[in-house]
């Protein structure tokens, strides 16, 4: 009787820690058909990622009791097209190449965190969004996916989109309002240039149809240089559209500035969602003017179709071109992408 009673009290207590705590197995494949044309060359392919970047994560939480959690969240990016993973960077300097096709592994570059959730707020280490990406992607009808991806967000250097060694604070949403602040490290010895080091902060404000966001960082490039990244974006949920749009500037020390703007919107339409956005990325005279269309048909819950189509006009020395294609100075290139995704 007594060792029954043991058991069954080892069984209770294995079942309420249990029930405190999780882990999630998450992820997206997508994958679609691209091509790209250019006044030098064109190109076709099968590309990942088209209309959202295919991943696979792992992320879990236990309750601590209080008030307050642990969580963990580590996810890699996956180029489904061919089987392989995805490359990172070396403390925010330079990019680790993965080996040839067939004999690469997995690196949880997207993100790899740890933290404490309270109350307070949050505090995560490890790597993740830096904060200079936030204003990119939230107010972009494209993110920062496919052919009409964002030609902002990837101008800021080895920190641009993540940022790894990352001590952030993520407040609460207090009347609308929440901050994220971040310090991140390049690791470097005490008699090197601090090469990686960086700062950053996100501030956003969402409240009813209105949203509003402010980001800036910067980060150690060498001995004396930085780049620093500043964006402001904006978007109103009309009910029939959804209308954004953003500016940045990136500053490179001892280069010119690069400037970019977009407008664009999102508008429910025939079950799905159509998508369009007018862009333009400027350093001095060299200019890339962007226009894109997409549409979105859900499937299900998870299963989505979509279509996007791109042109970019570049002016003076601008040579941006779309898909993997290659166009000359002052000319155009356009793209397509249509794909599926699918999210579990």
């Amino acid at each position: 009787m007594k060792k029954s009673l043991i058991a069954l009290a080892v069984l209770a207590a294995s079942g309420a820690a249990m029930a405190q705590s999780s882990v999630t197995i998450f992820g997206v494949v997508d994958a679609a058909y691209s091509k790209g044309t250019g006044s030098v060359s064109n190109k076709t392919q099968l590309i990942n990622s088209g209309y959202n970047s295919s991943r696979l994560g792992f992320r879990g939480v236990e309750d601590l009791g209080g008030g307050m959690r642990a969580e963990f969240w580590l996810e890699a990016g996956v180029a489904n097209d061919n089987g392989a993973g995805s490359n990172t960077n070396s403390n925010n300097q330079a990019v680790t190449a993965l080996t040839s096709a067939g004999t690469q592994g997995l690196t949880f570059n997207r993100k790899s965190t740890v933290g404490l959730v309270g109350s307070m707020g949050e505090i995560r280490l490890g790597r993740d969004y830096s904060p200079q990406f936030y204003a990119d992607a939230v107010y972009d009808p494209f993110g920062t996916n496919g052919v009409a991806s964002s030609l902002i967000a990837y101008q800021g250097g080895q920190a641009a989109v993540r940022a790894s060694n990352m001590i952030a604070y993520h407040s609460p949403v207090v009347g609308g309002f929440k901050v994220m602040v971040a310090t991140y490290l390049g690791e470097n010895a005490s008699t090197a240039a601090k090469v990686g080091d960086g700062n950053g902060i996100w501030l956003n404000y969402a409240q009813g149809p209105l949203s509003v966001g402010y980001s800036s960082a910067t980060t150690t490039t060498g001995a004396g240089t930085e780049v620093k990244t500043t964006g402001f974006g904006g978007s109103y949920n009309l009910g029939v559209a959804n209308l954004m749009a953003q500016t940045n500037t990136v500053t490179n020390t001892g280069a010119v500035d690069l400037k970019g703007t977009l407008i664009g919107a999102l508008i429910p339409m025939a079950g799905g969602t159509l998508r369009v956005s007018n862009a333009s990325l400027k350093q001095g005279t060299a200019e890339t003017k962007r226009n894109a269309i997409g549409f979105v048909q859900p499937l299900s819950k998870r299963t989505d179709l979509y279509a996007t189509y791109a042109r970019n006009s570049n002016a003076g020395a601008a040579t941006r071109a779309l898909n993997g294609a290659s166009t000359a100075a002052a000319t155009s290139s356009t793209g397509y992408d249509f794909g599926i995704k699918h999210a579990f």
